[in-house]
């Protein structure tokens, strides 16, 4: 994809074609990625930074917004090919960037047999080359501020990452699942993504508000690419949140427990996406399948905590 505000956002391969973003920001011949995928997505980040006329060396950064494997991945593989770059990571998350034995442990449980499948080697990153962010930490890319700001509700370690150039937000998982089949002309069809194994509502809404009240003009997700019309959203988004935390607490005790979490955020989406304009509701709860299951598995977990 071309760079539009020197961002590029490259389609990882993960699972389906646009179902997962990696970007790549570029500012005066050198550049910085944000998410990098799994490590089968590598050659698909390298390929971008030669579209852009760059090479490994022109790279700085690599920022992860936070280490699920959909997300950091490729991490390990990727900081390998980039002789000068530093890894830019939560400092909760950095541990499991220097070794992500327990990464994998974890990952391989929440994915089963579909782990080996989607997701390539994890490789250590040398302590030396991780920087862990601080809290509202700037990252300077040739001039280009990029301020991290810590957003947890997803996962405890997670960042976002402020662009005032092109006033958007890097967001990883925090403003939630859009994908851009599902969008209509009434905008971007999203829901918030709650899986295992940090879900903290309170957090999530605290981090989306955050978000907001820099007014940004888009917000680019993860799953999938950049969205607009950005306050509306969020405060579907907030909203939605509350459905979700009622319908686990309902669903609590229950011997189904599960599956009447995943058939209760099926119909929560498919209600969604009738409101959107969407006709095929079939098709929504087909694409989110994945989400729904793991969002389904997030909740039961919180509840746990509680």
């Amino acid at each position: 994809m071309p760079a539009q505000d020197g961002i590029v956002t490259i389609d990882t391969g993960y699972v389906r074609p646009g179902f997962c973003a990696a970007y790549l920001l570029v500012e005066r011949g050198r550049a910085a990625f944000i998410d990098t995928g799994t490590g089968r997505s590598v050659p698909k980040l390298l390929a971008a930074l030669d579209a852009q006329g760059l090479r490994p060396e022109h790279v700085d950064w690599v920022i992860a917004t936070h280490v699920h494997l959909d997300h950091a991945g490729g991490a390990g593989p990727l900081m390998r090919e980039l002789p000068r770059a530093m890894f830019a990571v939560h400092p909760d998350g950095a541990r499991h960037m220097i070794d992500p034995s327990r990464l994998e442990t974890s990952a391989r449980a929440v994915y089963g047999a579909d782990y080996d499948r989607h997701h390539g080697p994890l490789e250590p990153i040398p302590e030396s080359r991780v920087c862990r962010i601080d809290d509202g930490q700037v990252i300077d890319l040739a001039g280009r501020a990029l301020r991290c700001v810590h957003t947890p509700g997803h996962a405890r370690h997670h960042l976002s990452v402020w662009d005032a150039r092109s006033r958007s937000w890097f967001a990883g998982d925090t403003f939630g699942i859009s994908y851009r089949e599902l969008d209509s002309a009434r905008g971007a069809f999203i829901v918030p993504s709650t899986s295992p194994v940090q879900f903290d509502p309170v957090a999530l809404r605290a981090s989306i508000r955050r978000l907001l009240a820099e007014a940004p003009e888009a917000v680019f997700v993860t799953h999938y690419g950049r969205v607009t019309g950005v306050q509306e959203l969020g405060t579907r988004l907030i909203a939605q949140i509350d459905g979700m935390v009622d319908l686990a607490r309902r669903s609590n005790g229950s011997p189904d427990r599960h599956q009447r979490l995943v058939t209760g955020l099926a119909r929560k989406y498919t209600a969604n996406a009738q409101r959107q304009g969407l006709v095929d509701t079939d098709e929504v709860v087909r694409l989110l399948e994945m989400d729904i299951e793991l969002n389904a598995q997030g909740l039961g977990v919180w509840l746990d905590r509680q």
